[in-house]
């Protein structure tokens, strides 16, 4: 069989690479819990504990990050890392973790990493590329890639629906209560009105059918010391905040306004 051609170094100075997206930790199963960033560490720390020939140059975790694209932090530093000739080998847990996307993960895995002399293994799929044969590599690897990109496609979609029917439903699935509104202590999906914003939108409305520019709409609101609708800011200092105001409609549609 033929088998990858590269560089053999007495030691490997390998990248422990971790990662968990939101979709991970929303599963709320044991596989969820079988993907923690703590259990994929231990795993990979026996793992090299196994290896004479591996020593960790560095852990890099990426919680929370979707694999179904390389644009992330620690990914980024690896590479970096990679690049600077700091490390020759990246160790992930499974193919999963190094991402879902069939095409990129391909490049990284058959083109980049031996191309930089990198060896690339995966520990529960048992994939080494520093002994893979050329069936293996061109044939499982791919096919492994193609199901995690799958995957990450189903989640996404199943996601969107659920949200489309919370939406037909006249739930709110937003991450935070547009200003004028708070989240219902006891239903996060409903929206109470804020009596004390409610009575701040009043007069941006007041103010605006008056005449009033937002520029000065601002700096009454800065004179009466009114908080900004990040609740954080102890002033508002530019007119963005009343033009978002101004823009959602929802204040508009509500009986209390």
């Amino acid at each position: 069989m033929e088998q990858m051609q590269m560089n053999k170094p007495d030691i490997y100075d390998a990248a422990l690479y971790l990662r968990l997206s939101k979709d991970d930790m929303e599963e709320g199963s044991a596989k969820s819990e079988s993907n923690s960033i703590v259990n994929q560490r231990e795993l990979l720390r026996s793992f090299v504990k196994s290896q004479p020939d591996i020593q960790i140059f560095d852990i890099y975790v990426d919680d929370g990050y979707s694999g179904g694209n390389f644009d992330r932090p620690e990914f980024k530093r690896m590479t970096t890392d990679i690049e600077a000739g700091k490390v020759n080998c990246v160790i992930v847990k499974d193919l999963s973790r190094f991402g879902r996307e069939y095409i990129e993960a391909g490049r990284w895995i058959e083109k980049t990493y031996p191309a930089l002399n990198v060896r690339f293994i995966s520990v529960t799929d048992q994939f080494d590329s520093k002994t893979a044969d050329f069936s293996e590599k061109s044939f499982v690897v791919p096919i492994k890639n193609f199901v995690n990109e799958s995957y990450c496609r189903d989640i996404s979609d199943k996601v969107r629906s659920h949200q489309k029917i919370k939406r037909e439903k006249g739930e709110f699935i937003g991450a935070f209560a547009p200003y004028g509104y708070c989240k219902d202590t006891e239903n996060k999906n409903c929206l109470v009105i804020d009596s004390y914003a409610a009575d701040i939108v009043r007069k941006i409305f007041s103010w605006k059918i008056d005449g009033f520019s937002l520029g000065a709409i601002a700096e009454k609101l800065n004179v009466r010391h009114v908080q900004s609708p990040k609740r954080q800011m102890a002033r508002i200092t530019i007119p963005d905040s009343i033009v978002q105001i101004h823009r959602n409609g929802q204040q508009c549609r509500s009986k209390g306004f």
